[in-house]
């Protein structure tokens, strides 16, 4: 999680953020039924690292929204609900590993280093089934998503797509990158 006082919102971004935070909410309803927007402001007020962490995922062309409630902790769960894998955040390896490891045409950066930075997680393939139980999303591109250690062990990464009314998860080496590859982050506030 980002700890630097440089990574506070002005209060016109703040602003800005909460207010397409809240029409995104009110549009899509069927998202997180029965949560109040009062409830989701009010942690969203509280945690001044957490809305700059979704200011970067919406930043990087995430349209964070909110898809869950936990009722036991009072947290609210962010997804990026963009409709394809955000652009901010294509043609990334996915880990430092993976990018060390390519001799030659290096990207800029990884999913994991850059999810780090922004102070998110990568969906888990669970959490990404879960997403695309809200609609159809990476209808065209691809998402890097957390790799289980067993896999990353061997070289692999994971990530998945939606096509032909289907959720595939597939596996590639973790240095590989592609201008349609991204990947999606969640947030707990």
């Amino acid at each position: 999680m980002p700890k630097s006082t440089q990574n506070a919102l002005s209060a016109d971004q703040r602003k800005k953020l909460l207010s397409v935070l809240k029409s995104r909410y009110e549009k899509n309803m069927t998202r997180h039924p029965g949560l109040d927007w009062a409830k989701v402001e009010t942690r969203l007020n509280a945690n001044e690292q957490k809305l700059w962490s979704l200011h970067e995922m919406e930043k990087t062309g995430g349209e964070p929204d909110v898809v869950a409630w936990d009722k036991k902790s009072g947290e609210v769960v962010f997804f990026d609900c963009s409709p394809e894998s955000p652009t901010g955040r294509r043609s990334v390896c996915y880990d430092r590993e993976g990018l060390e490891s390519r001799k030659e045409a290096r990207p800029k950066t990884s999913a994991l280093d850059m999810a780090d930075a922004m102070g998110i997680t990568l969906l888990n393939e669970e959490q990404y089934r879960d997403l695309q139980k809200l609609g159809s999303y990476d209808t065209k591109t691809s998402s890097w998503l957390l790799t289980p250690p067993a896999i990353r062990k061997h070289g692999g990464a994971i990530f998945g797509d939606f096509r032909y009314g289907q959720v595939f998860v597939y596996h590639n080496g973790a240095q590989s990158y592609y201008a349609a590859r991204g990947f999606r982050g969640m947030l707990r506030v």
